[in-house]
């Protein structure tokens, strides 16, 4: 061959090289330009597998995003966006493939599947995946998904140079696609916290807006979610005889399920406090219906009683919460034990019921486990001793500062540690 041969067979490769090179850059541009113009998810996905089906020549292609949220798997679940205007070709991407990808993380180019040795194909399957490269979608040295084209519409199959292209788009679409991932994350936070808010406001709505107020008598209550929802529970409900009826509970579970039951649990017990002349018969009641209303694996524990003011006389019933502490003005103190299970656990239950005198400057104390059980750093509980402590060394208190007393206490007790449950207290006293 003569020299000018050889010179013009450069010449002739250099052309294609260049040519290539330079609807390569056209094909990066055009998906760039594309992706950049918006910040929605889906449609960034989208852009991405069309300019891919339409650039490679191929029939189907898919970005699948790691799901963060999958903890369950070894191999996690791969979300797919398929291409939509495709010839919609059926395709099942196998595990195995998946799971290579997580394994090396690195582009995979495969132009006969069925004898591809490093996957097990059964000949029978028929698949419709003859050939295909994936390419692992990286941000910030993370894998954050898989870029991924199937069968070249060419006899010749994929090459190296689309192998390389396929990168380097993957390269470029990771970031983007990573940031409106982040966005749509932001975005559906937002919402959450919104609707957050609403409950909140709704549940705080349900909570007594005051105590009633009772000669001889000063009553008081709080509760302090440890999210922005709780599944604690007080009431006050003024009975038609001149009763008062008032209760704590502490539905199992937290943050809205737990919301969703206490909501539950205070329309149920208010319909029946209305109906009925004592303690036991409205926790049997209460039971039976919330029994019937609620899953297995939902329940409350309650205390609830009926104060008698022209007696001086209190009822009460328990549903396995825990032991209100009665303390006489001399300091001597009792805890208010009766047997019972917690709401919801049985459908059908005879609570027992016990009548005390209210002697004049005792002071009844109601709280929740996130009171008696709120640790420190050191995993150490405030435990029902110090409350009793607290309430002793306050005896001229009224209920409200008492409450501020023992709410004190836990926080200092506390110290670092974050409110791991709902802390909720109502106390009565007697002048």
């Amino acid at each position: 061959m003569s020299d000018q041969n050889i010179e013009l067979k450069k010449i002739q490769s250099e052309n294609q090289r260049l040519k290539v090179a330079v609807e390569e850059l056209s094909v990066l541009n055009e998906i760039a330009t594309a992706i950049s113009s918006t910040m929605d998810l889906q449609k960034v996905v989208d852009l991405i597998v069309q300019k891919c089906v339409k650039h490679l020549k191929v029939d189907q292609g898919a970005v699948m995003l790691l799901d963060e949220s999958d903890k369950k798997s070894s191999l996690q679940t791969m979300v797919r966006k398929v291409d939509t205007v495709s010839s919609g070709l059926p395709f099942r991407l196998d595990d195995q493939l998946t799971g290579w990808m997580l394994k090396n993380q690195q582009p995979l180019l495969i132009n006969d599947l069925q004898s591809d040795n490093r996957f097990q194909v059964n000949p029978d399957d028929n698949l419709s995946i003859k050939s295909q490269i994936a390419v692992p979608l990286q941000s910030k040295g993370r894998m954050i998904g898989v870029l991924t084209v199937f069968n070249r519409r060419s006899e010749e199959g994929f090459s190296e140079d689309d192998k390389r292209l396929l990168t380097i788009i993957a390269a470029q679409s990771a970031q983007v696609i990573e940031t409106a991932r982040l966005y749509l994350e932001e975005q559906q936070y937002q919402i959450m916290q919104q609707d957050m808010n609403i409950a909140r406001q709704i549940q705080q709505n349900l909570l007594p807006k005051k105590a009633p107020l009772i000669d001889g008598y000063a009553l008081a209550g709080v509760s302090y979610p440890a999210t922005q929802v709780g599944g604690d529970y007080y009431d006050f409900v003024t009975l038609p005889d001149g009763k008062i009826a008032f209760c704590l509970g502490d539905v199992s579970g937290k943050g809205m399920p737990a919301a969703m039951l206490m909501s539950n649990l205070q329309a149920t017990l208010r319909g029946q406090t209305i109906n009925c002349s004592c303690a036991r018969e409205c926790l049997e009641k209460s039971n039976f219906l919330l029994y019937q209303s609620t899953d297995s694996e939902k329940y409350a524990t309650l205390f609830y009683g009926i104060l008698d003011p022209a007696n001086n006389r209190l009822a009460y019933a328990n549903a396995g919460h825990n032991h209100p502490i009665m303390i006489a003005g001399d300091g001597s103190h009792q805890r208010l034990k009766t047997i019972g299970i917690p709401l919801g656990f049985l459908e059908r239950f005879e609570f027992s019921e016990h009548t005390i005198p209210f002697a004049t400057g005792s002071i009844l104390v109601l709280f929740s486990d996130g009171i008696s059980e709120a640790m420190n750093v050191f995993e150490e509980e405030f435990e029902e001793e110090r409350i009793l402590d607290i309430v002793l060394a306050h005896m001229d208190a009224g209920p409200n500062e008492i409450i501020g007393h023992i709410i004190d206490a836990v926080k200092k007790h506390a110290g670092e540690a974050a409110q791991s449950d709902d802390m909720t207290l109502v106390v009565i006293k007697r002048f």
